[in-house]
């Protein structure tokens, strides 16, 4: 009945526990259909007498996992469902946010558990999950993940933020299908919106003031228009490539009005295949609370095709064991939403080869799958490096391109259409009238379909050909920069560095401006301040999220030592952990000096939110397990802080002690008394004289408690 882990996953489980035991961290990025969470409930297994904090996205997933582990160690029985895994306590993410201090208190965890960890990142679960593990930051903690990156939130790398780079193991969705985890599978691209985009191009070219250039355009749209026509529809492609005609498919839309449209063409993209397929659609992101969802699962009539509807945010949640394929009807996405959608296709327990339909509305989005074959082929050149081929069970993997003829067309349109350097410039100035500057994003399109990052990239690409003496043609068909072309680029803005370093640049100051009117560089996470643009248009900027992007870059060795004394003159601290504790320090102080006692904080006092009696009891923790520099020890003791809180506690009382002595002339505290805190003075007495009599004070408090004649 125990968990038999596939090797991939002992591999990562035994590297995972080690790495527990030393440093108290460790993170698994496994691709989406390879069991890592059968990682964390081999760890819950192998320490039943432990307490395991589980916290995940949503319920539904746990679950779900725990279905797929109860059906692997074949618990049928009542009685060994209600007491398998017993020693997980599972929380949401969500759940965090609204628990006070004392319900996290009560939870007293022996392990942690971080599913999906790269989703806490959030701005909102981020909060709940930091307080939680401030409280519990001498738990070990397991982190399980596709992937650490969040791409849409300045690539921050939650594997650094959370686990200080601590990875037991770590794999590519290219590299489990080249080890044979996964199966390869059938992948078919196409295209299912492709109207809105061609009339882009024919405004081009309306536009374009070349005669011959205008020209050449014109018959390359003819072509594509006839190509196009040609290509095989939907309908057809869906009758080629479905092997399984009446299995499971579960579609994926961008948002809502993109399902609703998508159901509408269901007759017209699968009469072929099934005239009636079962149609089901998911529109929660709790999965379990839609009957739709649950009726789909339980479906066995193999005499229909059977479809399932749901949007890109439910890619985690939506999990079927028999799913045959998936449909991905995408515009641009994330790479993380992306290859998980493929991994609802895959899986280490399945035997046959799934299909993925790729079919997106735009000719430019059509080869995402290059960034799994990518990862393919830096696996198999590692493992060929190694001497390690016997890793090697697929070297590629089946893709057709419905399309391939058209994308070549709408390349060579692209090609032929590159405007005049006269037209980009007018498109450039009018981009600095909106905004302000020419930092224009790399894929940045005007409204009429000129790709003005690129051009932008090109000029600065030119200049750096030009003063390096090794002008070549431009790719993107332009001329050769000149002198005059350079003096008007200047005239609006123009960045003849690396964009990367500008934008950093406008951030610093945004920061420069935080410390100057806080005195720290303390920033919140999710702090968003605005940036004044020249034109007078706003923008904002999370400086929060910069800043810890930053301490990313740094620790990765990608930041400029110009860059690190820049944030260091303006008190940057490295150490996230280091900023917590100058906050903590700081208001110890400015307690010290109001009230005059470090060591008799209430347990509810706060400055701006902030606990500060917790944070001084982390500190006797850290303190205890040595994990307090010497530095910082001595600053504590320079408020009189009592690391222990028995020190602290008897100190408190042989001060009340003395005031008592002071105000009646004896120590014959009567039975009951309490002093006017609420300390009870005549238990405390009572107390110190047993200790007397069995020898458990020291010397120096047997000495004090003489001095008063309280012994």
């Amino acid at each position: 009945m125990g968990i038999m882990l596939y090797e991939h996953n002992r591999k990562a489980y035994d590297a995972a526990v080690k790495m527990l035991k030393s440093v108290g961290k460790a993170a698994v990025i496994h691709p989406t259909g390879t069991g890592k969470s059968f990682i964390g409930f081999k760890l819950c297994e192998d320490n039943p007498d432990k307490r395991v904090c589980w916290l995940s996205p949503s319920k539904y997933i746990f679950s779900t996992q725990m279905e797929n582990l109860k059906n692997e160690c074949h618990i049928e029985s009542d009685l060994d469902k209600d007491n398998f895994m017993s020693n997980i306590t599972f929380l949401t993410y969500a759940r965090l946010i609204n628990m006070t201090d004392e319900e996290m208190q009560e939870i007293k965890p022996d392990y942690i558990v971080l599913d999906e960890f790269h989703r806490c990142g959030a701005a909102e679960w981020g909060r709940g999950v930091e307080k939680f593990l401030s409280i519990y930051e001498n738990v070990p903690m397991l982190g399980l993940s596709a992937t650490a990156i969040r791409y849409l939130d300045n690539q921050r790398d939650m594997s650094d933020e959370l686990f200080d780079g601590h990875v037991a193991s770590e794999m590519s969705l290219g590299e489990s299908i080249v080890r044979g985890i996964l199966n390869p599978p059938k992948y078919v691209l196409s295209i299912f919106s492709y109207k809105e985009e061609l009339n882009k191009y024919e405004t081009r070219v309306r536009l374009t003031r070349n005669k011959a250039v205008r020209d050449k355009a014109e018959e390359y749209l003819k072509q594509l228009r006839r190509a196009l026509d040609k290509a095989e529809g939907l309908d057809e492609i869906f009758n080629k490539h479905m092997t399984d005609r009446t299995g499971k498919y579960i579609i994926f839309c961008a948002n809502f009005e993109a399902m609703n449209a998508a159901k509408e063409k269901i007759t017209e993209w699968f009469h072929l295949v099934d005239e009636k397929p079962h149609v089901y659609s998911v529109y929660s992101d709790d999965p379990t609370a839609s009957k739709s969802f649950k009726d789909f699962k339980a479906d066995n009539d193999t005499s229909h095709l059977r479809l399932l509807f749901c949007i890109d945010a439910l890619n985690e949640g939506v999990h079927v064991d028999d799913v045959s394929g998936v449909i991905l009807l995408r515009p641009t996405i994330s790479p993380i939403v992306y290859k998980q959608q493929i991994g609802r296709a895959l899986s280490a327990s399945k035997k046959k080869e799934p299909v993925v339909f790729d079919i997106v509305n735009n000719i430019k989005n059509l080869y995402s799958i290059d960034a799994v074959k990518e990862e393919m082929q830096t696996a198999i050149q590692c493992f060929a490096t190694r001497d390690s081929d016997t890793h090697i069970v697929n070297d590629r993997f089946e893709v057709i391109a419905e399309l391939s003829n058209c994308l070549e067309l709408f390349n060579e349109l692209e090609d032929t259409l590159s405007a005049s350097w006269d037209i980009m410039y007018l498109e450039a100035k009018r981009y600095y009238e909106h905004n302000g500057n020419l930092l224009v994003p790399a894929d940045f399109m005007t409204e009429d379909g000129y790709g003005l990052g690129r051009w932008v990239r090109t000029q600065r690409v030119a200049r750096q050909n030009r003063d390096a003496g090794t002008e070549e043609p431009s790719a993107y068909g332009y001329s050769p920069i000149t002198e005059e072309h350079i003096k008007k680029l200047d005239e609006i803005g123009m960045v003849w560095s690396s964009v990367l370093k500008e934008k950093w640049l406008i951030n610093y100051k945004l920061a420069e401006e935080y410390y100057q009117t806080n005195g720290n560089l303390v920033v919140p996470l999710n702090y968003v301040t605005v940036k004044q643009n020249e034109n007078g248009t706003t923008e904002e900027v999370k400086l929060g999220v910069w800043i810890t992007s930053q301490r990313v870059s740094y620790a990765k060795g990608k930041i400029s030592t110009e860059q690190i004394k820049l944030l260091e003159k303006i008190g940057m601290s490295w150490d996230r952990f280091d900023e917590k504790w100058e906050k903590g320090f700081r208001y110890s102080k400015r307690y010290f000096e109001e009230y005059g006692d470090i060591n008799s904080v209430p347990a509810d006092f706060e400055y701006e939110g902030f606990k500060l009696l917790k944070w001084l009891n982390t500190q006797r923790t850290r303190y205890k397990s040595g994990k307090l520099t010497e530095e910082r020890i001595n600053r504590l003791l320079s408020l009189n802080f009592k690391f222990s809180l028995h020190d602290a506690f008897w100190d408190k009382g042989y001060e009340h002690a003395c005031r008592y002595k002071d105000m009646h002339g004896n120590i014959d505290v009567p039975i009951g008394y309490i002093c006017d805190d609420g300390f009870k003075l005549r238990t405390w007495i009572t107390n110190q004289r047993s200790r007397s009599k069995n020898g458990t004070l020291s010397d120096s408090q047997q000495g004090k408690l003489k001095m008063i004649g309280c012994i």
